[in-house]
């Protein structure tokens, strides 16, 4: 179906003829019409298929009448999980509405100063982009009129679920008009994302294109095997070294991984930079701006830092570390395939990542091929019916396996760390580990043999012998637990991947919890 089949005013065709488009994907196709009517909607697509334009289209289409009301607030409200989705919605409105006359578009973003954003607010505004942490901070100061608001948007809802934004979500939609039209955008409709929409939406239209699980027919999914972290620098540098790489995304678990790796990759002579959310908004804008502009050949990212990226130069998405949940694996390999060219997906797997390469497998309902680069074969081999790598699962246990270094980046970092007490010590440098961890995914648990040692992911400092250390992350919660036979335990617990709050627990000798400075959001 073509746009000038969607009844789209003139204006907003010439944009979308401009930026050369001209049939409508399927989530446009069905969704812009719904919107058009005024009816509430909840639909769901992969990542990739136009959905920003399947709710911009519509709400430009508002904005080119007369608003009905007076005022200087906002008429659309849209809601991101992440400032990059952010940016990239508020990039689509001003494409989409340059030739409507006097369309104001404006972010609200962490990050951001003040100052500039309240002289924004001050302002007559009509697409009003926003993550909810920041928005809440103007409502509260009483910064923002929504008496003439007419669309609330919120995209990618399950993310901002899964981030505990939800409340956040559900008291900026209290403030709002209750004869707005409400939209929800998700990756899955599931339960929890239908209590949601029960609460704010009226009467929705239901859309689901295809649901997360489809295949990406158009990208093409490898699995290598690996033993350790060099034999996993080995495999990223061969990779990196093909030709029909144009740009790559490579995700990592950790933030300081992810700066580990880009500084190693830098020194090998790569166009690389990190993007993460320690990072202040100009130099993740400007990371961007270099990629999207064909200046960097390799970004290295974090899930949360990654979400809402849209370049079309991306061939392949590497993932250096699996991720904890199936969910993300679908959202980083979208990064590349953008709107149906072709792109590759190469994630590493060692013996411990076997129960989470089987979560994904069966998430997607698609069976990652193992490929084998002559000169680097593994020497591990998975075992038969472990979902690929074999792997192995622990809630807390001590497993000792003295050759693993999965987490341990390659090269030091540029500034070590260390913290030290009256009780306890540990240290985050190469130097002091004796042993290795096991685990990954929901409700995995890791554990090691460590004498003052750092135990990667767990969120666990111990010193000690006969140290475990244990972890489980939720959607919502995460918890962290470390314990001691002989020494003290030093757990920082944090606000979690995703979730917001975190519960501390221990045993040992000598148990202390604190705040920790590189316990941070991805």
């Amino acid at each position: 179906m073509s746009f000038e089949n969607l009844q789209l005013h003139p204006s907003i065709l010439k944009a979308i003829s401009e930026a050369g488009y001209t049939t409508a994907t399927p989530i446009q196709q069905q969704a812009i019409p719904e919107l058009l009517a005024g009816h509430d909607l909840m639909a769901s697509a992969q990542t990739g298929t136009g959905k920003t334009a399947a709710f911009m289209l519509p709400a430009l289409n508002r904005l080119a009448n007369p608003a009905k009301a007076t005022g200087k607030g906002p008429r659309v409200l849209v809601l991101t999980p992440t400032r990059e989705l952010a940016l990239q919605v508020s990039d689509a409105a001003a494409k989409y509405g340059k030739h409507l006359p006097r369309v104001k578009v404006v972010s609200i973003l962490g990050g951001m100063p003040y100052p500039l954003q309240n002289k924004l607010l001050s302002q007559p505004v009509d697409i009003l982009v926003a993550t909810p942490g920041r928005l809440i901070d103007h409502i509260d100061r009483g910064r923002i009129d929504f008496s003439r608001l007419e669309m609330l948007v919120l995209d990618e809802a399950d993310r901002m679920l899964d981030m505990g934004f939800i409340d956040d979500v559900e008291r900026i939609a209290a403030a709002t008009p209750a004869t707005r039209q409400t939209l929800l955008f998700s990756a899955t409709l599931d339960g929890a994302i239908d209590r949601v929409a029960a609460r704010l939406l009226k009467s929705p239209k239901r859309i689901e294109i295809a649901s997360q699980q489809a295949k990406h027919e158009n990208i093409e999914q490898r699995l290598h095997y690996v033993d350790d972290m060099a034999h996993k620098n080995r495999l990223l540098d061969h990779l990196l070294k093909d030709i029909d790489l144009k740009q790559a995304i490579v995700f990592t678990a950790t933030k300081r991984d992810a700066d580990s790796l880009a500084d190693n990759l830098a020194g090998q002579g790569h166009a690389v930079a990190a993007l993460h959310g320690d990072m202040n908004q100009r130099d993740r804008t400007r990371t961007l701006t270099k990629l999207r502009s064909g200046g960097l050949r390799v970004l290295v990212a974090t899930d949360v830092a990654a979400r809402g990226i849209d370049v079309a130069g991306i061939t392949h998405v590497i993932n250096f570390d699996l991720p904890k949940f199936a969910e993300d694996y679908v959202h980083r390999i979208g990064r590349t395939g953008r709107a149906g060219a072709a792109g590759i997906a190469v994630s590493f797997a060692s013996g411990k990542d076997g129960i989470n390469l089987k979560k994904i497998e069966r998430f997607t309902g698609h069976s990652i091929v193992a490929h084998v680069v002559p000169g680097l074969e593994p020497r591990f081999k998975p075992r038969a019916g472990g979902g690929g790598g074999g792997g192995y699962a622990g809630n807390g246990g001590g497993r000792n396996d003295r050759n693993d270094s999965r987490r341990t980046p390659s090269v030091a970092h540029k500034r070590p760390r260390s913290f030290s007490s009256t009780t306890s010590t540990w240290s985050n440098n190469s130097e002091g580990r004796s042993g290795g961890y096991t685990g990954g995914g929901r409700g995995a648990g890791s554990g090691a043999s460590i004498s003052g040692a750092y135990v990667p992911g767990s969120n666990a400092y111990i010193s000690g012998n006969g140290a475990g250390a244990g972890y489980n992350t939720g959607r919502s919660n995460a918890s962290a637990g470390a314990g001691a036979a002989n020494g003290n335990a030093d757990n920082r617990g944090n606000r979690g991947n995703y979730g917001r709050s975190s519960d501390r627990s221990g045993a040992g000798n000598s148990f202390r919890s604190a705040p920790s400075p590189y316990s941070r959001n991805k």
